[in-house]
């Protein structure tokens, strides 16, 4: 189970989208496990993901509280992804890397089964994608998990857009408010998509929002799509 299986959008919208999880299970393989997870995202490093994550101590886009509004958007958008991986330590059980392409995540798969690392692996993604490429890496499938969607008065809900921009973070960092401020300050040209992906992205502390699906959504906005 996963809180990424809540993204939401139509499966077109996912063709730049595919995350993956390694994990330790606390009092079963949680021992040493930070030398295997530090492993996990040194493999992921050489196949060019566009996020990575360590759910204790942030990703590569993060928040700070010593940075006032006059330089947020003048500040590196990322930190190196080598801090990332330099942070693990005992206590983290649980790291992401996100791709923007099914090769990268299928070059990955392939080392990953190689090294066998005795850990948890989760693929999210569109399950018949997840399913080729795992197949191609030689593996077979555990189980899959499906999101039933949004159900009561779904006009409550905002737009698709927002929607596609918020639940990319599962935590509810990244709020409806927030990703429309952001989707508004695009459309007025005050901000390139780019720049308000990266801002959105910074509040998504486990490392799983997609940057790349995030700044085509706003392109999209700024269209008029």
């Amino acid at each position: 189970m996963t809180n990424t299986l809540h993204r939401f959008g139509a499966p077109e919208t996912f063709q730049d989208d595919f995350i993956v999880f390694g994990m330790a299970a606390r009092g079963i393989n949680d021992h040493g496990a930070h030398l295997k997870l530090t492993q996990f995202l040194r493999l992921a490093m050489k196949h060019h993901p566009v996020n990575v994550g360590n759910a204790l101590k942030g990703g590569m886009y993060r928040a700070s509280e010593n940075l006032s509004p006059l330089v947020h958007w003048h500040r590196s958008g990322t930190v190196n992804p080598e801090d990332v991986v330099k942070g693990i330590d005992e206590s983290t059980t649980l790291v992401a890397v996100v791709f923007d392409a099914p090769d990268n995540l299928e070059a990955f798969l392939v080392e990953l089964r190689k090294a066998d690392l005795g850990i948890s692996v989760n693929v999210s993604s569109l399950t018949d994608k997840a399913r080729e490429c795992c197949q191609h890496a030689g593996i077979t499938r555990h189980s899959v998990g499906y999101s039933l969607g949004f159900h009561g008065d779904l006009n409550l809900l905002p737009n698709n857009q927002v929607l596609e921009l918020s639940t990319m973070c599962g935590h509810g960092m990244v709020s409806h408010n927030f990703s429309k401020k952001m989707i508004d300050l695009v459309k007025e040209g005050r901000r390139e998509p780019r720049e308000a992906a990266a801002c959105l992205a910074r509040f998504c502390t486990c490392g799983v929002f997609n940057p790349v699906r995030a700044e085509r959504i706003l392109e999209e906005a700024r269209k008029g799509k």
